[in-house]
C-alpha cells in the first residue's frame, strides 16, 4: 500500500450540524438492483439523521413529477432505455439543469452513484462550482463488457473510470479487495465503505412451508436458490450445471430462481422443470430467501453481492467464490462455503456435498445469520455521515489537485 495514496476506512469522527447532500444516480427504487437498493439505504439515513437531501436521476419508464419520500429537492433528467436491461434508464448529461439547481440551492457535498453521462455531467458541474464531491464504485463495467461481446473495449472502460473517479473527491469501494485492486491500477483517494443488510426484514422466521408446497417441494425436500438478475455475467449457467448435477443425483431437488433478465428464456429451455418466480421485493423477497435451502451465487463481476448478505441473513447456506462480499463474509466451513474463484469443477463438487448434508446446510445458516446481524445499515450511515463531513472539510482547506486529463 502506497503511503502516498492511503486506502482510507470510513471511521467514525465527530461531525457537526447536518450538510446538504446531493446524490445523483441512474438508479433508484422501484427498480431493482443492488445499487438502487444500496442508494435507498444512503438516501433513508441522510433525510433520517436530519440532512438536506437532493436527488437526482434519470425519469423512470411512466413516472410523473413525484417525491420520494423524504427528499427535499427532485431533479429528474432526461434518460434513454440501457440494452439488455429492460425497465432501467441511463441518464443523459444534465449540466445546465444541475448547475441551475447547485447555483440556487449549493450542496455540501455531492455524491456521483454512476458513471454515465449524467454522472459524468454532474462531475464536471460540480467541479465547475467548487463542491465538494466523492464517488461510488457500485459496478464493473468493464468486466461486465466481456460478457457481451465488448471484451475489446474493457480497457477503455477501465481508463475511463479511472479518470473520472480520480476527478471527484475521493472513491467509495465496498471491500478492502477491491480497494486494493484498485489503488494497484493508480486509483486514488480510495474510501471503504461497507454495505448492510435490514436483518429485520431478512429474517429465517420467513421460512414458509406453503410457499415451499407451491415450488412442488415436501418439507423435507431441497430447494436451491439463485437471487438476482439472469444475465451472463452473473454466471447463472454455473448455478444450473450445478443443479443438474445435484439433481441426478437427488432427483427430488429444485432449484427456484428469483429475478429477471435475458438469460431467462434460454434457463427454462435448459430447465423446464425449474421454477421461475421473477423478480420479488419486500417481506415476498424475504420469505423466497428464507425457504431456500443452499444459495448458490458463482458470479465473478460483484463490486459487492448484497444478495450474499441478503441469504447470510436469511440464515441460508451459501456457496459463492471467494471473491467481493463473499471473501469479506464467509468463515469456509464456518458460515458458508467458498472455492476458489473461477474453479468451476470445485464449485459444482461443494454444491453437491452441501446438497447431501442437510445439517450441514442448516449448521451454516445459522453462523451466517450471527455474522449478517452485524451489518445492520444503522452503524454504516454513521460511518458515511462522518467520512461526508471528513471530505467537505478536506476539500474546502485544500482544493482538490486536478489530473489534466479531461473527461
Amino acid at each position: 500500500m502506497s503511503a502516498q495514496n492511503p486506502i482510507i476506512p470510513a471511521a467514525t469522527t465527530g461531525v457537526t450540524a447536518p450538510l446538504c447532500v446531493s446524490l445523483v444516480t441512474e438508479t433508484f427504487p422501484p427498480e431493482i438492483n443492488g445499487v438502487a437498493n444500496t442508494l435507498r439505504h444512503m438516501h433513508d439515513g441522510l433525510v433520517d439523521a436530519g440532512y438536506t437531501v437532493q436527488l437526482v436521476r434519470p425519469r423512470q419508464a411512466k413516472e410523473q413529477q413525484q417525491q420520494h419520500p423524504g427528499t427535499n429537492q427532485l431533479l429528474l433528467t432526461r434518460g434513454l432505455p440501457i440494452p439488455g436491461y429492460p425497465g432501467l434508464r441511463f441518464g443523459l448529461p444534465a449540466g445546465a439543469s444541475l448547475e441551475r439547481l447547485w447555483r440556487l440551492q449549493t450542496p455540501d457535498l455531492v455524491y456521483i452513484a454512476t458513471e454515465g453521462p449524467l454522472g459524468r455531467s454532474a462531475l464536471r458541474t460540480a467541479n465547475k462550482l467548487g463542491v465538494p464531491t466523492l464517488s461510488g464504485m457500485h459496478t464493473h463495467f468493464d468486466r461486465y463488457s466481456r460478457h457481451y461481446r465488448m471484451g475489446l473495449v474493457a480497457p477503455l472502460v477501465a481508463r475511463y473510470m479511472r479518470t473520472f473517479h480520480n476527478r471527484s473527491g475521493g472513491t467509495l469501494v465496498p471491500t478492502r479487495a477491491m480497494a486494493d485492486s484498485l489503488q494497484r491500477s493508480d486509483f486514488e483517494r480510495v474510501h471503504i465503505w461497507p454495505r448492510g443488510v435490514d436483518a429485520a426484514l431478512f429474517d429465517p422466521a420467513r421460512r414458509s412451508e406453503s410457499l415451499r408446497a407451491s415450488w412442488g417441494l415436501k418439507p423435507d425436500q431441497l430447494a436451491l436458490l439463485y437471487v438476482g438478475r439472469l444475465a451472463p455475467e452473473k454466471n447463472v449457467e454455473l448455478a444450473l450445471q450445478s443443479y443438474l448435477a445435484i439433481k441426478a443425483e437427488i432427483p427430488s431437488a429444485r432449484m427456484i430462481w428469483v429475478g429477471d433478465g435475458p438469460a431467462r428464456r434460454r434457463l427454462q429451455q435448459a430447465c423446464p422443470e425449474c421454477h421461475f418466480a421473477g423478480a420479488r421485493t419486500g417481506e415476498d423477497l424475504a420469505s423466497h430467501y428464507a425457504s431456500g435451502d443452499l444459495f448458490l451465487f458463482p458470479s465473478l463481476t460483484e463490486t459487492f453481492g448484497n444478495v450474499v448478505l441478503e441469504a447470510m441473513a436469511s440464515g441460508v447456506a451459501v456457496l459463492a467464490y471467494r471473491d467481493a462480499a463473499a471473501a469479506e463474509l464467509i468463515d469456509n466451513g464456518h458460515n458458508g462455503r467458498t472455492v476458489r474463484p473461477g474453479n468451476t469443477l470445485d464449485f459444482i463438487a461443494a454444491a453437491m456435498e452441501l446438497a447431501h448434508n442437510r445439517e450441514l446446510c442448516r449448521r451454516l445458516g445459522r453462523a451466517a445469520r450471527e455474522q449478517a446481524l452485524r451489518h445492520a445499515w444503522p452503524h454504516l450511515i454513521d460511518e458515511l455521515i462522518a467520512l461526508f463531513h471528513r471530505t467537505v472539510e478536506t476539500q474546502h482547506h485544500a482544493p482538490l489537485a486536478r489530473s489534466p486529463v479531461q473527461l
